[in-house]
């Protein structure tokens, strides 16, 4: 499907486009608050995250649904979590430390806490959502959700994620989601903010305001 405001086509990934999905997550990934943490030297982090995310690519395929563009820029993970789940640590443990090695308690620090702090309500998970640094300002990412939310729009259905950084929180703030209670990671970890999205009536998990706006800080 083709977004008539941006001009960006949307298809579901297929396995043929594993090794170049491989690579936006990589690369997407790469900077940022979170890959400081995880992995604090950049020369193990990009072998690292090339095997991370092929297990996290599958792993999605698998179990989940991922959307991408004809040209393979950018990419989604979504999951369904629409039935109670019981809190658990990640559920590949020894693929997870094959993949991180020497980091490997940090990535499953990240992925319990994720787990710890999820809601209950019914909804879509959007674990990962990267574009090709190239790529990225055009709009391709905002279109890229924007057409799983039609569909979730839909059905009624929420959906939940966790940002990383500032800059994303305001695009899903821009998208409709609202900010709730963050995170912050232990080890002078950077602080995650968890967001939901969905209809203004409905319900929302315990922290969630009714609108996802915060208030802007006055210029100086």
């Amino acid at each position: 499907m083709t977004d008539i405001s941006t001009g960006v086509t949307v298809r579901q990934a297929t396995r043929g486009d594993t090794q170049g999905l491989i690579s936006v997550l990589a690369e997407a990934f790469f900077d940022g608050p979170v890959a400081d943490w995880l992995v604090p030297d950049p020369n193990d982090r990009r072998a690292v995250y090339q095997r991370y995310f092929e297990q996290a690519l599958n792993h999605g395929l698998d179990k989940g649904h991922v959307d991408t563009t004809p040209d393979l820029s950018a990419v989604a993970i979504w999951y369904p979590r629409t039935d109670p789940e019981p809190k658990s640590a990640p559920v590949y443990p020894a693929a997870m430390e094959a993949a991180t090695g020497v980091y490997a308690p940090k990535f499953t620090l990240l992925d319990s806490m994720f787990e710890a702090f999820h809601p209950s309500e019914p909804h879509h998970y959007l674990a990962y959502v990267a574009v090709d640094p190239e790529q990225q300002n055009r709009g391709i990412g905002a279109a890229l959700l924007s057409h799983h939310h039609r569909q979730l729009d839909a059905l009624g259905m929420p959906a939940y994620l966790e940002a990383s950084n500032l800059r994303n929180r305001e695009l899903y703030l821009r998208l409709g989601y609202r900010a709730g209670p963050p995170m912050i990671l232990p080890t002078t970890g950077p602080t995650i903010w968890r967001m939901w999205r969905g209809q203004p009536n409905a319900a929302r998990p315990a922290g969630f305001p009714e609108s996802g706006l915060l208030p802007r800080r006055s210029a100086r």
